[in-house]
């Protein structure tokens, strides 16, 4: 019964030690993060439903990825959500097709300076398809941040 006791002992101990170091080394790592994501860039309107995007990202994960989706801004304006479909309407197929898409949910809390819910922001997935494309893509969206927009490589840009 005695070496029972211990070995619950020793095995809290590891496992209480192992939990703190993650728990500091995880903070260390959002505190990072959180400080990059103050971005607040003033995005440019083509008219009232469509964003200026003028350039195609060379970053395979730039709006694939939550840790790098497209930051739109805008939820501090109550605009954020309109924002995402300014953004989306400005895309196009990679041969100029017109696009469909429609909002699948929110997901992936990433830290931001800008959110109204502490220190994390939630994103929005779109999934989004174009006559002939071969499967639905899913882009994640920032209502929270902002900066310039790109399209996703793969998509084209309206003229």
């Amino acid at each position: 019964m005695k070496k029972l006791g211990l070995l619950v002992v020793a095995f809290t101990v590891i496992v209480a030690c192992g939990t703190k170091k993650s728990a500091s080394t995880s903070k260390k790592k959002v505190a990072t993060i959180k400080k990059a994501k103050n971005k607040n860039f003033k995005q440019t309107l083509r008219d009232q439903y469509m964003f200026v995007v003028t350039e195609i990202s060379t970053d395979e994960s730039y709006g694939y990825t939550p840790e790098n989706a497209v930051e739109v801004g805008g939820a501090k304006d109550s605009e954020g959500p309109i924002n995402e479909r300014r953004y989306l309407n400005a895309l196009t197929g990679p041969n100029g097709e017109e696009i469909s898409y429609y909002r699948a949910g929110s997901c992936c809390p990433v830290p931001s300076e800008n959110s109204m819910f502490g220190d994390n922001a939630i994103l929005d997935r779109y999934r989004v398809v174009w006559e002939g494309s071969k499967d639905t893509i899913s882009i994640y969206i920032n209502m929270y941040d902002s900066s310039p927009l790109k399209a996703p490589k793969g998509f084209g840009l309206r003229k």
